[in-house]
């Protein structure tokens, strides 16, 4: 959409101002030195596009609404400090698992269950012994009665067939 298309679609008054934003601008940029100028003045925009009539000169009422912010910003940053972006981004970055990630990761341990469940029964019950109740190989041999060989071999007996069990997920 060019120019032209905007003054025509939106009255001759914002195409005005749209073909003058460049100048504008670099006013607003002049009068605060200020990184974020088009920012302020985008506000400044939308906020004489919120009022009921229009002023009487809107590129005045822009500039001066956009230095009128630009100095509320100023105050601000004096009293509260820079806001640095990045900082504020780091606040709302979710650090959890996204949401295929979460679903895929139920459907391995859904499969992994299933494998578990297809254990013998010696065999789940070391291995879970050592995985849930993070028990030493010593402490199996002893509470279930066998020697800590046949609680490794169980063990090495688990975990070759949940590997081959959920070798393609």
């Amino acid at each position: 959409m060019g120019d032209r298309d905007i003054s025509e679609t939106r009255g001759t008054a914002p195409g005005r101002l749209w073909a003058g934003w460049a100048s504008l601008l670099a006013q607003v940029e002049r009068l605060t030195r200020r990184a974020d100028s088009e920012d302020l003045l985008h506000d400044a925009y939308v906020r004489m596009a919120a009022r009921a009539g229009a002023p009487d000169n809107e590129e005045a009422f822009l500039v001066r609404a956009a230095v009128n912010r630009a100095r509320d910003a100023y105050r601000r940053e004096r009293v509260r400090g820079v806001q640095d972006c990045e900082d504020a981004l780091d606040r709302l970055r979710d650090e959890g698992p996204m949401q295929d990630e979460a679903i895929i990761a139920k459907a391995r341990l859904k499969r992994v269950s299933e494998g578990i469940d297809r254990l013998p029964p010696r065999t789940r019950e070391v291995f879970l012994l050592q995985r849930m109740d993070n028990l030493k190989y010593r402490e199996i041999a002893e509470k279930l009665g066998i020697s800590q060989s046949a609680v490794e071999k169980h063990m090495a007996r688990a975990m070759t067939f949940l590997s081959e069990w959920t070798k393609d997920w």
